[in-house]
């Protein structure tokens, strides 16, 4: 008998090397189409029009590494003679669920790539702006419930009694419930915002002290970017239990300017300054021309009140537009000599006889 020949655990030394083997060579084939794909695949669908064979390669090309060493493992353990009957099941168990997680992963990156190529391009160009952060979240949603069934399958067919281990987790899930209130007050709260739609991603919002963009918006919370630059989540109970204001949703920044001049100006010096006000909103591309107003107002204390109320349209920016009108304020009144007041006192002294 020679050294080949040898059995160990029922199969000669022979069976043995051939099924690792089989194994190793599953390995190498990885490799090769891990080479084919990075080199001639990407390379042909590079040239192509659309972006989805792209992404789908990217998001498969690991899945069917998996794939052809599950199957190299499933060949290996069936050439041998193995005669225990717990053994072998327990081996073919580990395929099948290797097997089954491997084609939930095929199923959820195909989706995915199908919402991030297709869906997302339609949904970014409509004007419906619910649709715009619901989407995010019922990808996720449908990710969740493929890896779902995938996990009870796989489990399913290792023999795990699936009907015990569902009333478990009903059971588990009552308990969890009661541990988790403020998560599912927030959930509950974020279909809530699906639902009344207060904003869509890219709307400047403010809310309680935050004012910024928003960029993500969750089941159980929302992210802002704030105007100095971070971000801030925000769970969503929040918005159902504050004031939300849209600012994106606004026609236009209404701006309230209250002016004062010396009480030396004269009737055609108040005429001159309100013309020029009306002037400036006009010469400003950024400002509503139609709904601004300016006008004498009152005689203050010390100056002659002029109110100047002008919009600045949605598509300004907020801080530049005023910094332009202001520093235009200040040098046409400059020009027209204009003299704003500031707070005066005349003392009178009165001779004692």
């Amino acid at each position: 008998m020679g050294f080949l020949d040898h059995i160990i655990l029922d199969n000669s030394i022979k069976d043995w090397s051939i099924s690792l083997g089989i194994i190793l060579a599953a390995f190498i084939a990885t490799k090769v189409v891990y080479w084919f794909i990075s080199n001639i695949i990407k390379r042909l669908t590079s040239k192509t029009k659309t972006n989805l064979d792209d992404v789908l390669i990217e998001k498969l090309e690991k899945p069917i590494q998996y794939s052809i060493l599950i199957l190299g493992y499933w060949i290996a353990i069936h050439y041998l003679n193995i005669a225990n009957d717990s053994l072998i099941a327990f081996l073919e168990g580990v395929a099948s669920l290797a097997t089954v997680l491997t084609l939930t992963s095929i199923a959820s990156k195909v989706f995915d790539a199908l919402v991030t190529e297709i869906v997302l391009p339609y949904v970014e160009k409509s004007e419906g702006g619910g649709d715009n952060y619901m989407l995010p979240i019922l990808s996720k949603t449908v990710k969740a419930v493929i890896w779902t069934f995938g996990v009870v399958i796989g489990l399913d067919n290792i023999g795990f009694d699936i009907t015990a281990m569902i009333a478990g987790l009903g059971i588990g899930g009552l308990a969890l419930a009661l541990a988790a209130q403020d998560s599912v007050k927030n959930i509950f709260a974020g279909v809530m915002i699906f639902l009344d739609k207060p904003f869509k991603i890219k709307d400047r919002i403010q809310i309680q002290e935050f004012d910024g963009v928003v960029e993500e918006v969750g089941l159980r919370s929302t992210r802002i970017r704030t105007l100095d630059g971070r971000i801030v989540t925000i769970p969503n109970s929040t918005f159902t239990d504050n004031s939300v204001v849209n600012v994106t949703s606004q026609p236009a920044l209404k701006i309230v300017l209250n002016l004062g001049l010396t009480y030396d100006t004269d009737e055609v010096g108040m005429q001159k300054a309100v013309d020029v006000l009306r002037q400036i909103v006009v010469d400003n591309a950024a400002i509503l021309e139609a709904d601004c107003s300016a006008g004498f107002k009152d005689f203050g204390d010390f100056s002659l009140g002029i109110l100047f109320i002008y919009y600045v349209k949605p598509e300004a920016h907020w801080l530049d537009s005023q910094n332009d009108i202001s520093k235009e304020v200040l040098k046409r009144f400059a020009e027209a000599k204009l003299d704003f007041a500031f707070p005066t006192q005349t003392l009178l002294n009165k001779a004692i006889d």
